[in-house]
């Protein structure tokens, strides 16, 4: 299992893009009808693909065949029916406990995993893949369910070139189709990264809503003033990634020694108020190791490389 870093010149963006739908239909396979699964099945039949699907429970597929999906009763049927099969299941070892028994079904097809999981896991099944001699391409999806085939949604895709765009128009009905590497594993990578920063603005928002609520203050009034602060926050990102790419962190707006004494202030309310302080507390051992460094005059973007623990 590989989990080697890969150089940002051998990892091209491409931009987000929409294809138009190809007149000819595809014969496309789905594996797994959860609510995402159901979904992205739902927009290729409406696209005018021939779908067959799949589901372990196999009532899933009920509500996909009244909308002309064809049904496989076992992985193996799903498998021979298409030669583009689409896989989304929960976990990367559901996938190999559903692709494992019919490895020998799978050569000459294309298989895009949009499974969430890790760099290193997409890196061994693409692999895996690859020594059954089919094609693989992994992916990350950007949208909620109800998403998918709007205009907001997009989807990461990372492995070999030729196959994505082989399938770029296809897949484009679901969502922007945004190409990250020939590296399997950078879609994962990208992917992680975005809910990283997702669940870091869920973290700080559900905080202070619990902070707020302890005098009463309903939460939709507050919403009318936190949303904007957040929005304008993060207006800073591209500052702070000028930062960490070129390694020059001083600042002149809100140093870390400025942080470092203001935030036990946040610690101190929510004791007070009675809210928990777990996912706060981490960050002022953050703030105080970057002191202790002697990074008393960077700007918050010094804590990316403290993060970094290759560094």
């Amino acid at each position: 299992m590989s989990t080697h870093s890969v150089p940002a010149s051998s990892a091209p963006v491409s931009p987000v893009s929409s294809a138009p739908v190809s007149p000819a239909s595809t014969s496309i396979s789905v594996l797994g009808l959860g609510m995402m699964g159901s979904a992205l099945a739902a927009a290729f039949l409406r696209a005018g693909h021939s779908i067959t699907v799949w589901n372990r429970s196999a009532a899933k597929t009920g509500p996909l065949v009244a909308q002309g999906a064809l049904p496989a009763e076992t992985v193996a049927a799903a498998v021979e029916a298409s030669p583009l099969i689409v896989v989304c299941l929960t976990t990367y070892d559901t996938v190999s406990t559903v692709l494992g028994p019919v490895a020998d079904r799978l050569a000459g097809r294309t298989v895009v995993n949009l499974t969430n999981g890790t760099p290193a896991q997409a890196r061994e099944f693409a692999d895996w893949t690859a020594a059954q001699g089919a094609e693989y391409l992994d992916g990350g999806i950007m949208a909620v369910p109800q998403m998918i085939a709007g205009p907001q949604a997009y989807i990461l895709y990372s492995g070999p070139r030729p196959a994505f765009d082989a399938h770029q128009e296809t897949l484009a009905v679901l969502g922007g189709t945004k190409y990250v590497g020939t590296d399997p594993g950078l879609a994962a990578l990208y992917d992680l990264s975005l809910l990283t920063g997702m669940y870091g603005m869920v973290a700080g928002v559900l905080q202070a809503f619990a902070l707020i609520r302890t005098e009463s203050i309903p939460a939709g009034e507050f919403t009318e003033l936190l949303v904007p602060w957040v929005g304008a926050m993060l207006n800073s990102a591209p500052h702070w990634a000028e930062s960490i790419d070129s390694g020059q962190h001083l600042t002149n707006v809100s140093s870390l020694a400025v942080n470092q004494e203001a935030f036990p202030n946040l610690l101190a309310a929510f004791a007070a108020q009675g809210v928990s302080d777990e996912l706060f507390a981490p960050f002022q051992a953050l703030l105080d190791r970057a002191i202790g460094e002697g990074y008393a005059d960077d700007g918050l973007s010094r804590l990316a490389d403290l993060l970094d623990r290759r560094r």
